[in-house]
Order: structure tokens, then sequence, then C-alpha cells
């Protein structure tokens, strides 16, 4: 695959998105085109991902409270003065932590989970650029389906469609950096190199705070 050129202008690049929307895989690529660090969740490391997936209810909070200090500890590292060296490209950001939180815990533990969230959370760079990636719930569906992760087997459909929408009102009301909303139905990253080249001539050419990008 031919490197491509970062525009100066985008630093820290975050790529998001529901389970299933592609984001670690367009991260990873991203990643390697562009010779730039690359920044990652770990969800196989969460040891009550498996739990939640079965019994949301018992295990919300512990699943929740692990990826939130992930999260910070990641975020942590990522120093302003890093991104004058170097190029950083994630697949997650901080802000989007309490979207999960609102969606799966009851109200005390959302309570509980705010404070610890409030205290914790560090002073982190904006990105310059945030890829939201969308596809319909269905389209998540299968996608998950289909790589079969052991810690995804029990994920409920009802709970993919909710987390969708859940994203969809958090980007609609999203102004806090550029925002590209990336319709990933007839986009496949991972096989066809044409189709990264494609994005990256529609990220290249952006102007606008919030810009769209659908293929076919």
């Amino acid at each position: 695959m031919t490197a491509v050129q970062v525009p100066d202008k985008y630093r820290y690049v975050v790529i998001e998105g529901p389970i299933g929307a592609g984001k670690t895989s367009l991260a990873r690529i991203m990643s390697e085109r562009c010779g730039a660090a690359v920044m990652l969740e770990d969800p196989e490391a969460n040891p009550f991902l498996p739990g939640f997936y079965q019994n949301a209810e018992r295990y919300a909070l512990p699943a929740q409270l692990y990826f939130l200090f992930q999260r910070i500890h990641k975020v942590r590292d990522l120093k302003q003065a890093d991104l004058f060296k170097r190029i950083v490209v994630a697949d997650f950001m901080l802000d989007k932590d309490p979207l999960f939180a609102q969606l799966t815990l009851n109200d005390d533990e959302f309570k509980l989970y705010q404070q610890i969230y409030a205290h914790l959370k560090p002073q982190a760079p904006t990105p310059d650029l945030v890829i939201y990636l969308q596809a319909a719930p269905e389209t998540l569906l299968e996608r998950v389906r289909r790589r079969a992760a052991a810690y995804e087997k029990g994920i409920p459909d009802e709970y993919l469609v909710r987390l969708s929408e859940a994203y969809m009102k958090f980007f609609y009301q999203y102004t806090a950096a550029p925002l590209l909303i990336v319709n990933s139905e007839n986009l496949n990253f991972v096989d066809s190199a044409g189709d990264f080249d494609l994005l990256w001539e529609r990220i290249s050419a952006m102007r606008g705070p919030r810009e769209f990008f659908s293929l076919g």
C-alpha cells in the first residue's frame, strides 16, 4: 500500500463509532498508511465484559469502570508535546465514555460513575479531526457475528440498536472538533485499498467543521 501524506492540521485523529462500525480496523490501516502512532482500546483485557453481555445488570458498573480507567490511562500518556513529534490515530475518545455509562447503568450507578469521571478525567488535547463511522444496526449485527470475537458472543441485538442510536444523538450535537461523518455501509477498508484512498481524498479536502462521506 502506498503511504499517504497527512495534512499538517491533523496531528491527532480519532475514529469513533458503535461496535462493529470498523473503527479499530480503520485506525490500524490509517496508522500504517500515514506512519502514525496508534492508540487503541483493548476490550479483550476487560475481565467483566463477557459477564456484562450475559448479565448486564450485575456486570455493567465494573465493566464500565474498567473501561474508564483503561481509557484515562491511555489518554494521560497523550501529551500535547508528543503531537508535534508524531501523528496519533486513536479508535476512541474519552468524551464518549459517559455515553456507554448512561446507556448501561442504573440511576444510582450512573451518579457514582459521574463523580468518578469528574474526579479522574484528565486534561487531554482536543482531536484535530473526528471520523464517525455510521452503519445500520443490522449491518453492525452482521459484522459482529462474522468476526466472532469470544467476548462479543453474548451481545444482545437490542443493545447494539440502542448503542447505534445513542451514537447518532451524540454526534448530532458534537461540536468540539471538526467532524467527518462516514457512511461505512459500502466501504471495506480492510480488503480495499481503493476505499481508503477515497476516504483519504475526502479527509484532505475537508474545509468545514462538519462534512459527510458516503460511497454508493
